[in-house]
């Protein structure tokens, strides 16, 4: 893409983003107030903006004839990362409550027989059956009520199989002499990301190990676009459910 052609559709972005999430309006008016207006640009700038997307699709054990869900999917961007694979599965649920980045991701998924994609609420949608994955990615943190939205993921899992998550985090140390540090850094990092709707809390993790305790978690850092000297945390979790539960 051209420089100048790059720059114009970063400009729509980030008059959003300076604009800010609305505030007094259902989560679904939120969203598609927010994210209506640069719909059209969405991936192109979150491609830069939001790392461990492809790492985390490769890391998910999906065995061929799978079903899996995306819970806050939007344009359905992560679909690409998922290669060849995406033809062994049996569905890929795609759930969001923004119609704009669902309409993109249906421009997306169109002539997938195995793709569906539905406005839904990631806290009490339901599939037709018990699935073998779900993932969230960049999502938990935009979802209110993020307690009900791994519950709900929880209860749509078969015994034994997978979630996923990748986000961004506040930064995680046990380092005395750094705690101080630590806490300026997650403060800015906590409002800069507040002012879009994106709610930064440690205890995501919390429950993501209480709930699936079979786990592997790593925290990475990545540069944020226009932010040169800045590196967000972020995090990779894959769990698996107990196989009695």
């Amino acid at each position: 893409m051209p420089l100048l052609e790059r720059l114009r559709n970063d400009f729509v972005v980030l008059r959003q983003l300076l604009r800010g999430m609305p505030r007094d309006a259902a989560q679904s008016q939120q969203l598609q107030a927010f994210y209506g207006p640069q719909a059209a640009h969405y991936d192109e700038f979150r491609d830069r903006l939001l790392p461990g997307r492809a790492e985390l699709i490769s890391r998910l054990p999906l065995s061929d004839g799978a079903h899996v869900v995306e819970l806050g999917g939007g344009t359905g961007r992560n679909l690409d990362f998922f290669g060849e694979r995406l033809d062994a599965v049996a569905s890929v649920e795609i759930v969001d409550l923004c119609t704009a980045l669902l309409d993109v991701a249906r421009t997306r998924a169109s002539g997938r027989a195995n793709v569906r994609v539905i406005e839904a609420d990631a806290t009490t949608y339901r599939p037709d059956r018990n699935v073998d994955c779900v993932y969230f990615s960049y999502s938990l943190t935009m979802i209110p009520n993020w307690q009900a939205a791994l519950a709900n993921a929880w209860a749509m899992l078969k015994p034994g199989g997978t979630i996923g998550v990748v986000d961004f985090c506040v930064p995680m140390t046990s380092a005395i002499r750094l705690r101080a540090l630590q806490s300026i850094e997650s403060t800015f990092w906590k409002r800069w990301f507040a002012h879009d709707g994106v709610r930064l809390n440690p205890d995501h993790r919390v429950m993501l190990r209480q709930l699936f305790p079979h786990n592997e978690i790593v925290e990475r850092r990545a540069r944020v676009p226009y932010l040169p000297a800045a590196m967000v945390p972020y995090y990779l979790f894959i769990g698996q459910k107990p196989l009695a539960s």
